[in-house]
């Protein structure tokens, strides 16, 4: 991807180092393998099962956070990525007569409190609808790299724009009406419900791509396959078959490998946000 030396972000908080750490019942943090099945999630559901295994708040090391050079450059890297992302959504909401509320960025490492709770980085990157806020610690792209195989800095970006998809999804209404429903199904229901609103927030990632290739003109040989890549490692099948051998369906709350990849590449090809209802696709009734 192309994207030294362009605009950068106003949006983009950087509390790296600044963040509250927590102890975490049978130690600190949670499992990496947690961490994986989590990761992606996008939804305050995901978030508060993190907060509900964590205890009393301590107090941030006063020791001072120094950012390496990788660290400044991953930083000017995300700024790069959202300005993109808010330039797509940006018009596109313009085309279909509607203003673009942009999302802030959080950039923490350890441990961060939003609107939605108390969460660790082994939460992965999350968005939150509580304070329109997407919360990444960037050792996240190492896991990517060398746990889940899924390099490049593509396959980062469509970490970025995957969670700015679920602020597309508050914008239009969408995340308010799946939380309502929380309550009204059994968890069986529930979970096919948050599978549509994960794949949605896939296709907009796919949208994101089609517009950066097409229009920002910033995209390189290969950078599709990383994001497509990316896609099939946080799939729900993928994922738990690495933690435990085998896969339980009901339990799928991001849908499998084959159906991201697929609403991701259904997003870069059309670039038309009518052809992401995910929710009518699979049965559900508006």
């Amino acid at each position: 991807m192309r994207w030294k030396g362009r605009r950068q972000s106003d949006n983009v908080e950087d509390m790296r180092g600044k963040t509250a750490k927590k102890a975490a019942v049978g130690g600190i943090g949670v499992i990496v393998i947690a961490a994986i099945i989590m990761l992606l999630g996008g939804s305050p559901e995901d978030v508060m099962k993190v907060v509900n295994t964590t205890q009393s708040m301590s107090q941030s090391s006063n020791e001072p956070y120094v950012l390496s050079q990788e660290d400044k450059e991953l930083g000017e890297f995300v700024s790069v990525v959202l300005a993109d992302v808010e330039d797509v959504w940006t018009e596109i909401f313009r085309t279909n007569g509607m203003e673009y509320r942009k999302p802030r960025l959080v950039l923490f490492s350890d441990a961060v409190t939003s609107a939605c709770g108390f969460a660790q980085a082994a939460t992965g990157p999350f968005y939150c609808p509580g304070d329109e806020k997407v919360y990444i610690d960037l050792a996240f792209f190492k896991e990517m790299k060398d746990r889940l195989n899924a390099p490049g800095d593509f396959a980062w970006a469509y970490v970025i724009a995957h969670e700015v998809g679920h602020h597309v999804q508050t914008l239009l209404g969408v995340m308010e009406q799946v939380q309502g429903l929380r309550n009204r199904m059994e968890q069986i229901q529930y979970n096919k419900l948050m599978v549509c609103l994960e794949l949605q927030a896939d296709f907009y990632a796919g949208i994101f791509a089609h517009y950066a290739e097409r229009k920002l003109n910033v995209l390189e040989e290969g950078d599709i396959e990383e994001a497509m890549n990316a896609a099939s490692a946080v799939g729900d099948d993928r994922l738990q078959k690495m933690q435990t051998g085998w896969v339980v369906p009901d339990s799928f709350t991001h849908g499998t490998s084959k159906q991201r990849m697929e609403w991701f590449m259904r997003g870069y090809r059309t670039g038309d946000i009518s052809q992401g209802d995910t929710f009518s696709y699979y049965g559900f009734s508006k």
